[in-house]
């Protein structure tokens, strides 16, 4: 992605659209890297930051399945983890599509972040989370135009 180039979130497709990425993706927590990779795929959905998948090849740590699920009209079941940090177990803030739905099978087994309680970077930049805490996708300075968030509100991204 070109320096300064705008993603209006507003111009993002309905039903959502997979796309392969080269971006570098990291996520961190204090000290300890959780993932590192610039093999990964987002999905793009309107009114929605970019919500990036990435591979099980490129988390560091364990993580163990919780008995949490959710279901999305586009990508299906989804299943949630727990990762051990230095300060405490964190639970249900990492999700995968095991067996994902047609159109979005490339991102079987691959694994998205909130945006918290951890640090999370796209190309060197720390992103903020999407507004409120229903949807995990990460917001840059690339992106612009107005985000579904608080309770399914829309708020615009300044």
């Amino acid at each position: 992605m070109a320096a300064n180039t705008k993603l209006n979130v507003q111009s993002f497709p309905r039903p959502p659209r997979l796309e392969k990425i080269a971006r570098h993706l990291r996520i961190t927590y204090k000290d300890t890297e959780i993932a590192d990779t610039k093999d990964a795929y987002w999905v793009l959905e309107t009114h929605h930051p970019p919500t990036y998948y990435l591979p099980p090849s490129s988390i560091k740590v364990p993580l163990k399945c919780t008995n949490r699920s959710s279901w999305c009209e586009w990508k299906g079941a989804a299943t949630y983890y727990s990762i051990a940090l230095p300060d405490g177990t964190v639970s249900n803030r990492i999700w995968s599509y095991n067996s994902p739905t047609s159109g979005f099978e490339p991102i079987s087994g691959y694994l998205s972040f909130y945006a918290g309680p951890w640090d999370c970077f796209v190309d060197g930049e720390r992103v903020e989370p999407q507004p409120g805490d229903f949807y995990g996708g990460w917001v840059t300075s690339e992106i612009e135009g107005i985000v579904k968030g608080r309770t399914g509100n829309l708020d615009p991204v300044v």
